[in-house]
């Protein structure tokens, strides 16, 4: 049977949704039946967009007919009101990450499925790829001794252009709603959510503690260039070191620590190495888009890949970076701005080496002494090079 689907913002991130929808189609599962966009396509976009029914609300959508699944590709705030919607219309969804705008969106969210009996699943593409269970096992079979501490670095870099996109863009809030875009919750939100699906915290019940270390280099609301420290209920610590001010973007990884080894996993290519009781080995595996997951749910009742409840761990997170402090500035001589016009971009010096002792040692840029961490009158005259990273176990 094929499933109708309707696209809720076509342009920007969810153009990315026309490829999968056009080899569902070709399988014959799936189809994509209408647009969603305030702005009426043109003879710019693309001619699957063109071809199908646009409306210019969900609402006016809903009321003519429901589609099996409504995919909602949106800025951030208008994540729940859309969901919700189309749940409670009969639809089920799939909501693009972060899930929602705060954890209590976040819990009247699963609420709402719940209620409506509808599945909802969130675009964290990287719980689809099969290495994540292959990473899990390896940890549980104990192949890098007792796991001891986990996190992510991320290290990338955004230029004017990228903040200039959406009004939304680096706002911490918007008209008086939530939108918390900044670097933890929105460009490496996967390496945040990656990383606490593979040590085991997926619910919100699941985290203990988060402990948020905000700035930001650009002349933005939001965060650029932060740490943050969760203790899970296990009381494993997990640090994250972001930032989107590196000379140049790299692989985001994830790190797992074990008393006899370690595992480094690039989620971005589904390939992970480990190095511990067995020697050395690299873990590859493929992925299951999220959408063609949702679809077969459907059919066959079993388990979705990124169920929005399975996003709560990750929501305690951006829930503490939005209630937390405003971010502090990045001071000027600790920052050098390279390119012109909308290719310009701040460069924080030898932040990649501070995410990377974040990330490994679970302290946050204030603890490690970081200097645009440390205020002035309180550091040495000049501030001393990074400390050497620990060597692997």
């Amino acid at each position: 049977m094929t499933s109708s689907v309707a696209l809720v913002g076509f342009r920007s991130y969810g153009s990315s949704y026309l490829p999968r929808l056009a080899e569902l189609e070709a399988r014959g599962v799936a189809r994509l039946t209408a647009v969603v966009d305030p702005v009426a396509p043109d003879g710019s976009d693309p001619d699957a967009v063109r071809a199908v029914p646009w409306f210019a609300s969900l609402g006016d959508l809903l009321a003519r007919e429901v589609p099996d699944v409504v995919v909602v590709s949106t800025p951030i705030p208008t994540h729940l009101p859309l969901a919700v919607e189309a749940l409670r219309a009969g639809a089920d969804v799939l909501v693009e990450k972060p899930t929602a705008a705060s954890l209590a969106e976040h819990a009247e969210l699963v609420a709402v499925a719940r209620e409506t009996g509808r599945l909802c699943q969130v675009g964290f593409q990287t719980f689809g790829s099969s290495v994540l269970a292959e990473v899990r096992h390896a940890v549980a079979a104990g192949e890098i001794g007792e796991l001891v501490g986990a996190g992510a670095v991320g290290a990338w870099t955004r230029t004017d252009g990228y903040w200039a996109r959406a009004p939304w863009a680096g706002r911490r809030t918007l008209d008086g709603r939530d939108v918390v875009d900044g670097v933890v919750t929105n460009p490496l939100a996967h390496a945040v959510a990656t990383t606490l699906h593979v040590v085991g915290a997926t619910r919100a019940e699941h985290v203990a503690d988060v402990v948020t270390d905000l700035f930001h280099a650009n002349p933005i609301e939001a965060d650029d260039t932060s740490s943050v420290r969760v203790t899970t209920t296990s009381g494993l610590p997990v640090g994250f070191g972001f930032t989107l001010c590196a000379p140049a973007q790299e692989p985001a990884r994830v790190l797992l620590r074990g008393t006899d080894g370690e595992i480094t996993l690039r989620y971005e290519r589904d390939e992970a190495a480990v190095t511990g009781r067995r020697g050395e080995r690299t873990l590859r595996g493929d992925r299951t888009d999220l959408l063609a997951d949702l679809i077969s749910a459907r059919a066959d009742g079993h388990d979705l890949r990124c169920d929005a409840v399975d996003t709560g761990a990750f929501m305690r997170v951006l829930d503490a970076v939005r209630a937390a402090p405003e971010p502090r500035a990045v001071g000027a001589e600790h920052v050098t701005w390279e390119g012109e016009g909308d290719a310009r971009h701040p460069v924080v010096h030898d932040v990649a080496t501070w995410c990377e002792r974040v990330a490994r040692e679970q302290r946050t840029f204030t603890e490690l002494g970081a200097p645009w961490a440390v205020p002035a009158h309180v550091r040495p005259a000049r501030d001393p090079a990074p400390p050497a990273l620990p060597s692997a176990p």
